[in-house]
């Protein structure tokens, strides 16, 4: 007898699949149990109909994660974590904090078994790919910086400034705003002596005039 499996068979099929099986399987198994049908005709027209509405189901579902996957490609994730100076961790950054920050800061929400990663127990840069099943591979960027250089960290990000993790445990790094602001203030200082100077030759120039004349 042909049936329409109703669910996947082992050995026999997946769902929807039209497949022979004995007769006494059939009538005594699988259709009292409602795991296939008699293979009929209006029986087949409904099939499919159900698996074209299955289609376009799957393949509205796989947009929908496509257009997450470009959502959160490229987003950067940042945490403050206690370090020892060799930049190891006190602890980690698991995946469901990162799931939990990326749901924070974009709303997407995602299980955290997607993030392929184990949990981070270093300071740095790390680019963490989330598996959606679609046909862009979104990743995401976490920057973990110690703790303490957690507030100085987002106000030199709020500011412009291109500093990394990796830059703060660089020996003798300095943010770039404090450079720029001892820059300004030698170069003001250059400025305001070189006009005085300018002046007092201009005064001197005026006195030996007067004293000529």
């Amino acid at each position: 007898m042909q049936v329409i499996l109703l669910q996947d068979l082992y050995k026999h099929g997946v769902a929807g699949e039209v497949v022979k099986v004995a007769d006494g399987f059939a009538r005594n198994y699988l259709i009292p149990r409602k795991m296939a049908v008699p293979a009929t005709s209006s029986a087949l027209r409904q099939t499919e109909t159900i698996r074209q509405n299955v289609e376009a189901r799957k393949a509205q579902y796989n947009n929908m994660l496509n257009d997450l996957a470009r959502q959160i490609d490229g987003v950067e994730l940042i945490f403050g974590r206690r370090a020892a100076s060799t930049g190891k961790l006190f602890g980690s950054v698991t995946t469901q904090e990162i799931a939990d920050e990326l749901d924070r800061v974009t709303s997407v929400d995602i299980n955290r078994r997607r993030i392929s990663q184990q949990s981070l127990r270093e300071v740095g840069t790390h680019r963490v790919p989330v598996r959606l099943g679609t046909e862009i591979a979104p990743t995401l960027t976490i920057s973990i910086v110690p703790e303490d250089d957690l507030p100085e960290f987002l106000a030199a990000r709020e500011r412009g400034e291109m500093v990394s993790a990796e830059d703060i445990m660089a020996e003798g790094f300095r943010y770039a705003t404090s450079a720029d602001d001892a820059t300004a203030e030698t170069a003001d200082a250059q400025d305001t002596d070189e006009t005085a100077a300018q002046i007092d030759e201009t005064d001197a120039e005026m006195e030996v005039e007067a004293v000529e004349e």
